[in-house]
């Protein structure tokens, strides 16, 4: 199964791009939003991705749903859960970017779910339903995005580091010493990370982040 991919880029249309790895191109759907953030980069940038792959005995040829971020993947997983959301709905839905989508899930906003490409009222109420506790940590990214300034040197460090405990003990119910343990945790794997969003991606992948509402 591929997961990940990291390449050249060949070719942009409206749904797809063409990657070339190791002389080897692979067509990958994108979301909107994913697209959105390829607005700046051209043929032959080097470009990477984290893959979501979907093959099935009623869909036997192989598809590949590429995102920026793991946790971006992740959310997609989680979103495809939803009854009668299957992959190619889902990508073609997800207009919004995944901190969007998260928070109006765990604040019930379907008015922002309506939004997304496909999804009616009755979807919408059926996405709360089945998601509503399960997407709080992909939502308090947001926060961690919000609260980014642009500062310098060690304190850049300091803030972000202040930033993502913030959020970990406010947003998701972490104890401060567990959040400092995690963060310290991060940045001991990473000492060059210098901004809370990259931290927070950091802390992410240690794989100790739960859902809102951990105790």
């Amino acid at each position: 199964m591929i997961a990940y991919l990291e390449g050249r880029l060949l070719k942009k249309e409206t749904d797809r791009i063409w990657l070339l790895v190791n002389h080897v191109g692979y067509e990958v759907l994108v979301p909107a939003f994913v697209m959105n953030s390829l607005e700046n980069n051209s043929v032959d940038d080097e470009l990477s991705l984290y893959i979501y792959f979907h093959q099935t005995e009623r869909s036997p040829r192989p598809v590949l749903i590429g995102f920026n971020r793991e946790a971006e993947r992740e959310f997609f997983e989680i979103f495809i859960s939803v009854e009668t959301i299957g992959p190619l709905k889902a990508v073609k839905a997800m207009t919004l970017p995944v901190e969007e989508i998260a928070a109006a899930i765990e604040s019930r906003d379907t008015g922002v779910l309506k939004q997304l490409s496909g999804i009616g009222e009755r979807m919408a109420n059926k996405i709360v339903a089945t998601l509503q506790g399960k997407t709080g940590k992909f939502g308090a990214f947001r926060k961690v995005v919000e609260q980014r300034e642009d500062v310098g040197g060690m304190t850049v460090e300091k803030e972000a580091a202040a930033q993502v405990i913030d959020v970990l003990v406010s947003r998701l119910g972490y104890k401060p010493f567990e959040a400092r343990e995690m963060v310290a945790a991060a940045m001991t794997r990473n000492p060059s990370i210098a901004d809370p969003e990259s931290l927070f991606e950091e802390v992410y992948r240690g794989g100790r982040i739960a859902g809102e509402g951990h105790q």
